[in-house]
């Protein structure tokens, strides 16, 4: 006869090995082996579901069974999107849509829920994708692989063998940074950009190699010197690798240009105003810490005034030709070299076969504030100033868009004076503005560039 004690023991013993039991009509003990459950998913939602503008953020939620592994994938956006569980049974992700992606409301928006071996998937368009899921959404069961063991008692180290970027062409939204990650398999591994983004996942796209990617945002803002790190974490343990290559793909270096005074020029004022403009067209920057500049062979660089845009240095100078070199390394290490003369004279002398054409206000390569921007100069009476304004915007920190902002045609006062002024529509701080004016009186011409800044 089966004791209440040997009862006891035989369903206890039962429920070890994932069974339950029922007892017989002659008190014997029947096994049946649990079923497995599915997980739920009870709600899957994006926001905002009207704009898929190049980087624009979508927000991606799911509610469902807890402590799972959860994934989206929208139109035709061609990896996955993993989301973090947040709560129990709340799982949530960011994703930045890039400028080869083509999304709309009416594409299908399909999640995946996957809980000790089991799988949900639901399909359902983006512009529903608020809505709980029906009965009609498509699910699928997959068995769980099981992880192979290290030897008895034996953690393994550990470590990070590479970190990497696939470089781009242009810093700027829309555009996607993918890193690649060697490692310790069977790791959880992630990347932070500093100021931008934490621990953002990296899926393991093959044992020990991970893979992640994230989407410039419009209000992005990456330095040169930018920090980017992976870490990849098991066994409780953690490492970290700091990223050393570029962002960029290698492009042209910058070139120093605008020099003032001009190659050649006479000037008569003094002290003179000695400046130019780093021209970044590669979209590499600047690195502000290796400009030097020598006037008269002397090195004035620590008296000048520099910024990754342009350098100025006033200087009180003797009758006479005076040199001027400059030399610098943009971001990548590649240097870059610039050497020209002028003249200094005590007493100007009048070439009556040369038209005058001076700006009185501003400086070249000045800062000028927000609001409409006045420039004076002077020329011969009653001369032809043809000017055209051209902006250069810096988008993301780096070399952006340009734009013809003002053309005008107008004449010089009995003096020889004129004024005009520009708005730009929009200041973006760092701006360059191409001020261009040619003017003419008879059969004599003089062309003259002056260069500007918007202030931060």
């Amino acid at each position: 006869m089966l004791t209440q004690r040997n009862l006891f023991c035989a369903l206890f013993a039962l429920s070890l090995i994932g069974t339950t039991a029922t007892v017989d009509a002659k008190g014997k003990a029947k096994s049946h082996r649990a079923a497995a459950v599915a997980p739920q998913i009870s709600r899957l939602s994006v926001s905002p579901v009207n704009q898929f503008a190049p980087g624009s953020d979508l927000v991606f939620t799911m509610e469902g069974t807890p402590h799972g592994v959860a994934t989206v994938r929208a139109g035709n956006i061609a990896r996955n999107i993993v989301l973090q569980e947040t709560d129990d049974g709340i799982y949530e992700g960011t994703f930045t849509i890039s400028s080869r992606d083509r999304l709309t409301a009416s594409d299908t928006l399909r999640g995946s829920l996957k809980v000790r071996g089991r799988q949900t998937i639901i399909n359902q368009p983006i512009g529903a994708a608020s809505a709980a899921p029906t009965a009609a959404a498509a699910t699928a069961a997959t068995a769980a692989s099981a992880a192979s063991s290290t030897a008895a008692g034996a953690t393994p180290a550990t470590f990070i063998e590479r970190f990497s970027v696939t470089p781009i062409s242009k810093i700027e939204p829309g555009a996607e940074l993918k890193f690649n990650l060697a490692g310790l398999a069977r790791s959880k591994a992630s990347f932070s950009i500093e100021g931008i983004v934490k621990d953002a996942p990296m899926v393991e796209t093959q044992p020990g190699v991970y893979e992640g990617a994230y989407t410039i945002r419009r209000l992005d803002n990456f330095p040169p010197a930018i920090n980017i790190t992976a870490t990849l974490e098991s066994n409780g343990r953690a490492v970290r690798s700091r990223l050393a290559q570029s962002l960029l793909i290698e492009g042209k270096p910058p070139v120093i240009k605008n020099v003032s005074p001009h190659q050649g020029e006479t000037v008569v004022a003094n002290p003179v105003l000695i400046s130019a403009t780093f021209d970044d067209t590669g979209g590499i920057g600047i690195d502000t810490k290796t400009v030097r500049i020598l006037v008269g062979g002397k090195d004035v660089t620590s008296s000048a005034s520099i910024t990754p845009q342009f350098f100025s240095y006033r200087a009180d100078l003797v009758p006479g030709t005076t040199n001027v070199d400059v030399s610098a390394k943009d971001n990548n290490g590649k240097a870059l070299h610039q050497a020209w003369s002028f003249t200094s004279a005590s007493v100007a002398a009048p070439a009556p076969t040369t038209l005058p054409l001076q700006v009185t206000s501003h400086a070249n390569n000045a800062q000028v504030g927000p609001g409409a921007v006045e420039i004076k100069g002077r020329t011969a009476a009653d001369a032809k100033i043809d000017v055209q304004v051209q902006a250069v915007a810096s988008i993301a920190g780096f070399f952006g868009l340009s734009q013809q902002i003002y053309t005008q045609s107008l004449r010089s006062d009995a003096n020889g004076n004129f004024v005009f002024s520009f708005q730009p529509q929009v200041t973006v701080p760092g701006t360059r503005y191409e001020v261009s004016m040619a003017a003419s009186k008879g059969e004599l011409n003089k062309e003259t560039k002056l260069v500007l800044f918007q202030q931060k």
